[in-house]
């Protein structure tokens, strides 16, 4: 097959322990789905049905990278999360099954433009130009199930310059992997190569040129990048 223009390379994330990467077909978030996180944003953090926003596959953005501070904004902000790679797609998954469709885990980043959200929330807009700009999904190594398998109560924590400013765990998030992949699967047919952004943490804030910014989940992995 011949293209009107060169096609872009395939997005992918390093695997732990192979030489072979993870395509990114689609990046999936949850939105508030620690109830800390949810007061500090204004919410009322029950247990309503998880929402979901996107992110363009070529967000993604290597471990270790230089991150340039987004145009648009003054408010910068970082959100530590579990990643849930899926290696196993569907539809309609029930949630006793779920955890079979998880190829493995790593750390992420949410970067956001929080004044450009509070923007859209405030008149019932989208998200998409404060949560899918260019580089704002960092990753870490992904982790496969079939080496280290799954996650259970693991600490998550964020740095910004060695001070750690979010701090929770996994245990705390309100709708776990297995109903967020359920619920998901209710509104798309995941396809291998998928990636779940589960939420983040309360402790959210700003990011200016020059932080060193580094994300950890205990038994999962790292995630580090600068602001420039």
């Amino acid at each position: 097959m011949t293209y009107v223009f060169p096609i872009w390379q395939q997005p992918a994330v390093p695997v732990a322990g192979a030489e072979a990467r993870f395509p990114v077909r689609r990046i999936f978030c949850v939105g508030r789905n620690y109830a800390a996180h949810a007061r500090e944003m204004g919410s009322d953090p029950d247990r309503e049905p998880p929402f979901f926003f996107t992110k363009p596959a070529d967000t993604i953005v290597a471990d270790g990278s230089a991150v340039p501070y987004p145009p648009a904004t003054s408010n910068f902000h970082h959100e530590i999360e579990l990643v849930v790679a899926i290696g196993r797609g569907g539809a309609n998954i029930d949630a006793g099954s779920a955890l079979d469709h998880v190829f493995g885990y790593a750390a992420g980043i949410d970067l956001t433009r929080r004044d450009l959200q509070n923007a859209a929330k405030a008149v019932g807009q989208p998200w998409d130009m404060s949560k899918g700009f260019d580089h704002s999904a960092p990753i870490g190594t992904i982790k496969p199930v079939a080496s280290f398998g799954h996650p259970g109560r693991a600490g998550i924590r964020l740095s910004v310059n060695g001070v750690e400013r979010q701090k929770g765990n996994l245990a705390d998030l309100i709708w776990s992997v297995p109903e967020t992949i359920a619920t998901l699967s209710q509104l798309v047919t995941l396809a291998a190569g998928d990636l779940i952004y589960t939420g983040t943490p309360e402790g959210v804030g700003p990011l200016t040129r020059g932080d060193r910014v580094t994300g950890e989940i205990e038994g999962v992995g790292t995630v580090a990048i600068s602001i420039v």
